[in-house]
């Protein structure tokens, strides 16, 4: 049986009802989308129709998840809360802190040596406040969430950017800050922009070496990586239905590539043998009694240019497999063309190492299609030219890989088989030479290829596609092999060509597991006690953040103008930073040391103006806090594109920045700074980027009148004497301006629980 079986029965009840209310307000047909988003309104049945892309509404999501890497500073938030037991359900996964190194025993084993501290803590606070643990080697949280509490046409926030990958089995799924956490987990309304709507319409079948992580390389492709922000993209048509769930799961996990706030498919047979499979008929039959709920109406689809802001239609049985990469997920090449880039670019052609599994590509589907392209190494007496590992998705996936023989099969080919958590995707990548930075290249079935991202090194080339195209480009060792035409010489001299992948859509004897890692919270958690050691390096009680003095800001100084890709790994580096994720003063000195300089074009090396030397980022920062200086940072397009991570809003928040003004933001970004009290602003016009010099005093004029609509002027006076005036704009709706008032939206909460 389905875990919180009654919540979804409770949502299902309500569904039709708010369903039909909806479309007699919009007047219209409605999308999935607008279904769902309709149906968990903070205030119940709908009373109005919403404007798309420009009002703020108030959503009650069924469910909240956390990694552990985020929900350190979730749960240290929540812990002020002042609640005695979380108002929706709410799990942790133990995902990001196991170290890739060795294999997986050896590994979970140093993980759980090294961050017992940190797994304790988020242990004991999930069985005080009544929230499901998934232990180390349970697996990754978006696997974990898609076997055993997705469900179709649920709603559930997560604190990590692919928490999208629950639309997979029809749901709204959103990547959020652990701020908006603590708003859910309190038992208060989140609130979203109401997003706008891609329609992506899928024709013909999937066939051959096409895979569905094809169909979100194609579409990143065309969106780029902010192409999809402020939007949910919903896929439809006979191509998506005749796609299997963990397919689904793998396209709308990617969607975060390109800025999407989630992606969604509506529900259909896949979905229904997915959750019977994973022991939840009962959810599977409540499904089937609601399903033309469960999908967009039929007129949408027969029309979707009608309904959807943007259409994009994509047909299956013409898509070729894509490498997409390097250094960024929007950059799609087709597998027919990537000899002739890789040479006109001067990429390293020999593949060093490919990389199956993570959260995105670690189905049972996907594993059985690699295995059979694997076997073929010894069936063919090929041998394995790169270095190759998997990582399974979660333990009962490989637990049932296990029993079904691939691993073997893997084995037989010299690969590793890492632990079930994120490793190498996120920078846990303990790799052997990669301290070198020599120039090299990995291709690999995950979400994200940013520079260091894999392995640390800027100067590993990381190119992403399928699981089944990952394997046979490392069973060839060549960039530039191109499985569906070229051949192979085995080791007898003759050539060869691989087979096309084959693999079962779900194991054809049932998932099995012997130990699942979950472990149940207490019933009555009031006498279950949470310590937090003052000494500790991994761990640190929070202390409020500082109300808004009521003054303008004066006086302040440019900390950083940050050039071109700021991601939230330019931020907030992973990797190695990821053990202080729990101690926000000192996961703050790694704050911005990726981001590049505009008026040096070099990384963490900034100007002191107290002194008129140069240092790094934190440094710097730490010197103008000391000396009760504020200062802002100045950004590029998209800043704080990539992981929903809030301590790249945290760490400038505590170290005291007071503004971040950029081009544009990322969503979830901009939403998390303004959560903890930053003044998140956007260039009104443009070109004033190129105005802003490295000695500058800013001040503000009217933060005074801080008020929504109404855009603030920033003075920039220059070390000659002169004065830009620039004008920002910014987002903030009058809850949030009461946010930036009170110091931070938890301020707020706090303040409501102690009442």
């Amino acid at each position: 049986m389905a875990f919180d079986i009654e919540m979804i029965k409770s949502v299902y009840s309500t569904m039709a009802s708010r369903v039909d209310k909806a479309r007699e307000l919009v007047g219209r047909p409605l999308t999935l989308s607008e279904k769902i988003l309709y149906a968990h309104l903070w205030e119940g049945s709908p009373t109005r129709a919403f404007e798309r892309g420009k009002d703020y509404v108030d959503f009650a999501p069924d469910r909240v998840a956390c990694q552990d890497a985020t929900a350190q500073m979730a749960l240290l938030q929540f812990m002020h809360a002042g609640k005695a037991k979380v108002a929706v359900p709410t799990t942790v996964h133990c995902d990001h802190l196991i170290q890739a190194k060795v294999d997986a025993k050896s590994d979970l084993k140093r993980a759980k040596e090294q961050s017992n501290e940190v797994f304790e803590f988020l242990s004991s606070v999930s069985n005080k406040y009544g929230i499901g643990f998934w232990k180390p080697g349970a697996g990754i949280i978006h696997q974990v969430v898609l076997e055993n509490y997705a469900f179709p046409g649920g709603m559930m926030i997560g604190t990590d950017s692919h928490t999208v990958n629950a639309g997979g089995l029809g749901m709204i799924a959103i990547g959020v800050g652990g701020a908006d956490a603590v708003d859910v987990m309190s038992g208060m309304a989140w609130e979203l922009k109401f997003p706008k709507l891609i329609g992506v319409k899928l024709t013909g079948r999937l066939s051959g070496w096409t895979a569905p992580k094809d169909v979100i390389l194609k579409v990143a492709g065309l969106l780029t990586v902010k192409g999809g922000t402020g939007a949910v993209i919903e896929y439809f048509g006979e191509g998506a239905k005749a796609m299997s769930c963990t397919g689904k799961s793998t396209i709308c996990n990617m969607g975060a590539e390109v800025g999407a706030t989630t992606s969604t498919f509506g529900y259909d047979d896949s979905m229904d043998r997915y959750l019977r499979s994973t022991d939840r008929a009962d959810v599977a039959d409540a499904a089937r009694g609601m399903a033309s709920y469960l999908t967009g109406d039929d007129e949408v689809y027969a029309n979707p240019e009608q309904y959807f802001d943007q259409v994009i239609e994509i047909n299956l049985s013409e898509l070729e497999p894509h490498l997409n990469g390097p250094f960024t997920p929007d950059l799609a090449t087709p597998i027919s063309k990537m000899r002739e880039e890789a040479i006109k670019n001067d990429w390293p052609l020999k593949i060093q190492v490919g990389l199956i599994g993570s959260c995105t590509n670690s189905s049972y589907e996907d594993i059985s299609r690699a295995a059979s392209l694997a076997k073929q190494v010894a069936d063919k007496n090929l041998k394995t030219k790169s270095q190759f590992t998997i990582t399974p998705g979660s333990e009962l996936v490989r637990y049932t890989i296990e029993r079904d023989g691939f691993i073997d099969t893997f084995d037989k080919i010299g690969a590793t088989v890492f632990a079930n958590a994120c490793g190498p995707c996120i920078g846990m990548w303990d790799r052997e030479g990669a301290e070198k930075e020599e120039r090299n290249t990995i291709v690999h079935s995950f979400n994200r290829n940013f520079s260091k991202r894999a392995d640390g090194n800027p100067n590993t080339l990381a190119f992403v596609g399928s699981p089944e195209i990952v394997t046979a480009m490392a069973i060839a060792g060549d960039l530039t092999f191109n499985p569906l035409t070229d051949t192979l010489i085995n080791e007898d001299g003759i050539e060869v060509r691989l087979d096309e992948p084959t693999g079962d859509e779900l194991p054809p004897r049932g998932f099995d597991v012997a130990d699942a890692g979950y472990q149940a919270p207490a019933e009555d958690g009031s006498h279950v006690k949470v310590v937090v050691s003052t000494e500790s390096e991994r761990l640190q009680l929070l202390e409020p953040f500082e109300p808004w003095d009521g003054k303008n800001i004066t006086n302040a100084r440019l900390l950083i103008k940050a050039f071109g890709k700021c991601t939230t790994d330019h931020i907030s580096m992973a990797g190695p930073w990821l053990r202080f994720r729990g101690h926000l003063d000192n996961i703050s000195n790694n704050m911005l040391i990726g981001a590049v300089n505009a008026f040096n074009q070099r990384a963490n090396f900034v100007k002191n103006q107290l002194t008129g030397g140069y240092d790094a980022v934190p440094a710097v920062q730490r010197a103008y806090k000391a000396a009760a200086i504020p200062t802002i940072v100045v950004g590029d397009h998209n800043y704080g594109e990539g992981s929903s991570r809030e301590h790249a809003a945290m760490e400038p928040r505590f170290l005291g920045v007071k503004a971040v003004l950029v081009k544009s933001f990322a969503r979830i970004h901009e939403t998390n700074l303004k959560k903890q009290g930053m003044l998140a602003l956007t260039f009104a016009n443009e070109a004033d980027y190129d105005k802003i010099r490295e000695d500058d005093v800013i001040n503000f004029t009217n933060l005074v009148n801080f008020a929504p609509g109404v855009p603030l002027t920033l003075e920039f006076v220059h070390s000659d004497g002169s004065i830009d005036l620039i004008v920002a704009n910014h987002t903030y709706n009058e809850s949030q301006v009461g946010w930036f008032v009170a110091g931070s939206a938890l301020n707020l909460i706090a303040a409501a629980g102690h009442a």
